[in-house]
């Protein structure tokens, strides 16, 4: 068993153990091809929690900061995670990201960037449509439904891929693309937030 599998298997154990856990749609996801999973983010566990109940490995961009510390510059990078630099263009990340995903691999994305203070979803950055946009990749909306209390149901929604063919014969901008991620994102957490 590899690195990421064993972290999988530890992060399933503890997420199943602490909160209430649904699934909702895997069978979305497709079992191969580049696959970009884009989410709400409300909370530190939602990278975990997005890949702990499916097989296929996800890869993260990860703040710069968290490869300068010893350990995590070692551990990261086995888990998937590549590093990014916040609030700039980083040329380097973006072509890591791009080589991921014609590669075939599944890129986790939090198209808003930053968790949400208040649980609301906030404008998504125009990186999720950038990527949905250059490749051939299959875009899958995702919604993470909390809150992360032990009583509580936790929720974790994968929707259905967005057709992204039209958008991309029109060469869309990404803003325009991303806003369509986010409507979807949206969709998701009000279809489910009620049953």
């Amino acid at each position: 068993m590899g690195i990421y599998q064993f972290g999988r298997s530890v992060c399933r154990m503890f997420l199943s153990s602490s909160y209430k856990v649904e699934v909702r749609g895997k069978e979305n996801i497709p079992n191969k091809g580049g696959t970009i999973l884009c989410c709400n983010h409300i909370h530190n566990f939602d990278p975990p929690l997005l890949g702990s109940y499916i097989e296929r490995q996800v890869h993260y961009m990860a703040k710069q900061e968290l490869f300068e510390q010893p350990i995590l510059k070692q551990l990261l990078p086995k888990l998937g995670a590549f590093p990014v630099r916040r609030g700039m263009s980083d040329k380097q990340a973006l072509r890591t990201a791009l080589k991921l995903l014609k590669e075939g691999n599944v890129l986790g994305l939090f198209p808003e960037g930053t968790r949400s203070k208040d649980g609301q979803l906030q404008k998504g950055l125009s990186g999720a449509g950038f990527f949905a946009l250059r490749t051939d990749a299959v875009v899958i909306p995702c919604a993470i439904i909390g809150p992360y209390k032990r009583s509580k149901t936790l929720k974790l929604v994968y929707g259905e891929p967005i057709d992204f063919t039209q958008l991309r014969e029109e060469k869309a901008s990404a803003e325009e693309a991303t806003e369509v991620i986010m409507n979807e994102i949206r969709l998701l957490l009000e279809q489910h937030t009620t049953n």
